[in-house]
């Protein structure tokens, strides 16, 4: 049985992986945090998530907690996320990170708390999402530059990063297939008299409304066809499925950096 922390367990995320962990059969919650101040701190995190008391008391202070858990499940904020990966790296624990808008500074200090520890990181944990970016590779190597690319991606008002973190993921698996520098060649958002479009580029558009739960299509326009790659996430137990089963594969593993196209053998 691995048992498994989940870290912003008050949140929307953090309350589905709850519920998706007590319906595992190999995993039991074995602590749930969330950060100082939170009116939630003290109550209980099975409760809280709707599946009944757990004993399971939600704390601020993973490290007092950290032998009551083998993985812990991360998708907060690039700071809190960084603060966690070092108790981690400190004791050996497994870390899990949907975590987005962390910078290449932020990630550089994850390769090096990996030193030390497990850690798989991905932006989306969905298995769809994935398979789409093997799809989406494969399809700009075959396309080249004969179509141009747009990335359009849509989430929920409350989101507070643009581009997506998968959206960005995209963006650069297109750019390392079309041997393109994603820094040089992308454009978020257009406005004015913006002159015709650069061959090269690799545009983002961004969606924010109501309670979408995240949706992102490829668009390959040529001249006379287009080719659109989508995937819909319909609720947040996909991203769920996907973090345990991440959990699963982390568990027991050298320390290093891990990701989803591992898991997936893609």
């Amino acid at each position: 049985m691995i048992r498994v922390a989940v870290a912003g367990c008050a949140g929307r995320m953090g309350k589905t992986l709850v519920q998706a962990i007590e319906e595992a059969p190999q995993l039991s919650l074995g602590a749930a945090f969330e950060h100082p101040g939170h009116s939630f701190l003290g109550a209980d995190a099975g409760a809280l998530a709707g599946i009944g008391d757990k004993g399971i008391v939600i704390s601020a202070d993973p490290e007092s907690q950290i032998d009551a858990f083998d993985v812990v499940i991360d998708f907060t904020i690039p700071e809190a996320t960084l603060g966690l990966a070092d108790i981690c790296a400190r004791h050996n624990k497994s870390m899990v990170i949907g975590t987005t808008g962390l910078t290449a500074e932020q990630l550089g200090q994850l390769e090096q708390f990996a030193k030390h520890t497990p850690l798989f990181i991905s932006p989306n944990m969905s298995v769809g999402v994935n398979l789409s970016l093997r799809l989406i590779e494969l399809a700009a190597k075959a396309l080249g530059d004969d179509v141009d690319v747009e990335v359009i991606e849509a989430h929920h008002r409350h989101k507070v990063d643009a581009p997506s973190g998968t959206a960005l993921r995209i963006g650069q698996v297109l750019a390392n297939a079309l041997g393109r520098d994603l820094d040089e060649n992308a454009i978020y958002g257009r406005q004015g008299i913006t002159g015709a479009r650069d061959s090269k580029t690799i545009g983002f558009s961004t969606i924010r409304g109501g309670d979408i739960v995240g949706e992102h299509t490829v668009m390959f326009a040529g001249e006379g066809e287009r080719l659109e790659i989508t995937h819909r996430a319909h609720s947040r137990s996909n991203f769920a499925q996907g973090a345990l089963r991440a959990v699963g594969f982390v568990h027991g593993k050298a320390p290093g950096l891990y990701n989803m196209q591992d898991l997936l053998g893609l």
